[in-house]
C-alpha cells in the first residue's frame, strides 16, 4: 500500500501513529531499563559511561543504513522493490557488522575509547568488548529491517508495536529480576538488549509473512513479467533495482551517520567540562536516557508524513498535529521533573547520588520543549522523502552535527556547567536541522519553478 493514497484524517492519522510512537518510546526505554543492570555492577553508575560510549560507536556504524527504512517506505510496493530493498539490506547489514568490529582491534581501540572519547582504562575497556559484543544486537536491527518496512507499507504499525512491547515486557523483566539474582554489569545487560531485539525481529517476521506472500503473488502483474524479457535482462533490471535504492538510501544514512557522532560530540565536550566531567557526564547518559525514549517517539511523525503526505500546496495539517503530539511529550518529560518521581528514578532505580539529583532533575525539565521541535523536524524530514529529495535531510543532518559541535564549543570556552552544555547543544542543533530542511525544500521549489 502506498502512502499516496491516503487521506489525512485525525482518526486515521492517530491510529497509525500511537502504536509507532509506543514502539519507538518502547525500544528507546529499554536502554535505562538495561542501566539499571549495568550500573549495579562493580563500577556503579561510573559503568554506564562506558557502556553508553560503546554503543554509541555502534550505533554510529549502524546508522550508515540509517536511510534502509525510509528506503524501504518509498520503493517497496512491489516484489521487485521488495526484493531489491532485502538484497540491500543484506549486504550493508554484512558490510556494516564487518566494519563494527575493526575499532575493537588494538591499536585502535586505544585510539578510540582512550584517545577520542577520553575514558579511564577500566571504562575503555568496557566500551570496547560492549562494541564488539553488540555485533548480536545490530545484526538484529538490520534483519528486523525488511519486515518492519512491510508492516509500516500496509498501515500495520500496531503489529509492529506488538513484536516491541514482548521485547520490552522481556527486557523489564530481567531488569527487576537480574540484579537480585546477582547478574550484574555491563556484559548482562547487553545479554538482555540482545536476546529482547532478536525475539523482536522475530515476531515482525512472522506478522509481515501474509503481507509478503501478497507480493509474491502479485509479481506476474509486473509489466517486465509481462513482457517475456529473458534472465539475463530481468537479473540486470534487479540489479539496477538495488542500485537505484542504495542511491537513494546513500544521502539518508550519511546524513544519519553524521548525526549518530553527535552522542559522541557531546561526551568529548562535556567530559572536558571544567566542574566535575564525570559527574556531568553520568547526569547527562541518565537524563537523556529518559529524554530519547520520548525524542524518538516523536520522530516518527515522519514515518506519518511519508504515509499521509500533504493534500494540496500549503497543506499543514500534519504540522499542526505533530506540534500537538510534542506538546504532550514535554508534559510528559515535566514529570520526570517532580522530586517524588526523580528520586524514585533517578536516585533509587538508576542509582544516582543523593548530592547530584539536582543535576539530573534540571535537565530533565529542560528537555521539555525538545520533543515538539523533534516532532517538527521529522515531519518535514518525511515531505522531503516523499519529495525524493535525500538531500535535503542529509544537508539538515550534517547541520545538526556542525551546529552542536559549535554550540558545545562556545559553551565550553565560556565555563558552562556541563549538564547545561548538552542541553544547549541538543535545542541548536534541532533547530538548526529544522531550518535547514525548510530552506533545502524551498530551493528546490524554486529552482523547479525557474525551470
Amino acid at each position: 500500500m502506498s502512502g499516496e493514497g491516503n487521506t489525512f484524517g485525525v482518526w486515521r492519522v492517530t491510529r497509525f501513529y500511537v502504536p509507532l510512537m509506543l514502539q519507538a518510546f518502547s525500544q528507546s526505554i529499554s536502554y535505562p531499563l538495561v542501566a539499571s543492570i549495568v550500573t549495579h555492577g562493580p563500577l556503579g553508575v561510573d559503568a554506564l559511561t562506558g557502556f553508553a560510549q560503546g554503543q554509541a560507536v555502534m550505533f554510529m556504524i549502524g546508522l550508515l543504513g540509517g536511510g534502509l527504512i525510509t528506503t524501504g517506505m518509498v520503493h517497496a510496493h512491489d516484489w521487485s522493490g521488495y526484493r531489491a530493498f532485502r538484497r540491500l539490506n543484506s549486504w550493508m547489514m554484512v558490510a556494516l557488522l564487518l566494519l563494527q568490529c575493526v575499532p575493537t582491534i588494538h591499536p585502535l581501540d586505544q585510539l578510540v575509547f582512550r584517545g577520542i572519547l577520553n575514558l579511564r582504562p577500566e571504562l575503555a575497556e568496557i566500551a570496547r568488548w560492549t562494541l564488539f559484543g553488540g555485533v548480536v544486537m545490530n545484526g538484529g536491527f538490520f534483519l528486523r529491517n525488511v519486515p518492519l518496512v512491510i508492516l509500516f507499507n500496509n498501515l500495520e504499525s500496531g503489529k509492529a508495536n506488538n513484536a516491541t512491547l514482548v521485547r520490552i515486557a522481556l527486557t523489564l523483566l530481567c531488569s527487576l529480576s537480574f540484579p537480585r539474582l546477582g547478574l550484574v554489569g555491563p556484559w548482562w545487560g547487553l545479554g538482555v538488549m540482545s536476546a529482547g531485539v532478536l525475539t523482536e525481529w522475530g515476531i515482525t517476521w512472522w506478522y509481515a509473512r501474509p503481507y509478503v506472500r501478497t507480493l509474491r503473488d502479485a509479481k506476474w502483474l509486473l509489466p517486465w513479467k509481462r513482457s517475456g524479457l529473458d534472465d539475463l535482462i530481468a537479473a540486470k533490471r534487479r540489479w539496477l533495482l538495488v542500485a537505484g535504492q542504495f542511491r537513494f538510501m546513500l544521502p539518508l544514512s550519511f546524513g544519519a551517520f553524521v548525526l549518530a557522532i553527535s552522542p559522541l560530540a557531546i561526551a568529548g565536550f562535556v567530559g572536558r567540562a571544567a566542574i566535575s566531567p564525570e559527574v556531568m557526564l553520568a547526569t547527562h547518559y541518565v537524563t537523556i536516557g529518559v529524554a530519547n525514549p520520548v525524542g524518538f517517539a516523536a520522530l516518527r511523525m515522519q514515518a506519518v508524513s511519508i504515509a499521509f503526505p500533504p493534500g494540496y500546496p500549503g497543506d499543514r495539517r500534519t504540522l499542526w498535529y505533530a506540534l500537538g503530539a510534542g506538546a504532550l511529550f514535554g508534559v510528559a518529560l515535566l514529570v520526570f521533573s517532580l522530586p517524588v518521581v526523580a528520586d524514585a528514578y533517578f536516585g533509587s532505580y538508576q542509582n544516582v547520588k543523593p548530592e547530584h539529583l539536582g543535576f539530573a532533575r534540571s535537565a530533565i525539565a529542560a528537555y521539555c520543549l525538545w520533543p515538539m521541535l523533534q516532532a517538527v523536524r521529522a515531519r518535514v524530514e518525511g515531505i522531503a522523502a516523499i519529495r525524493k529529495r535525500p538531500a535535503a535531510v542529509m544537508a539538515g543532518q550534517i547541520s545538526y552535527l556542525v551546529s552542536l559541535v559549535a554550540a558545545l564549543a562556545v559553551t565550553l570556552r565560556f565555563g558552562v556547567i556541563g549538564w547545561k552544555m548538552a542541553v544547549i547543544g541538543i535545542y541548536t542543533a534541532t533547530l538548526s536541522t529544522i531550518a535547514v530542511v525548510y530552506a533545502a525544500l524551498f530551493a528546490c521549489n524554486l529552482r523547479q519553478n525557474l525551470v
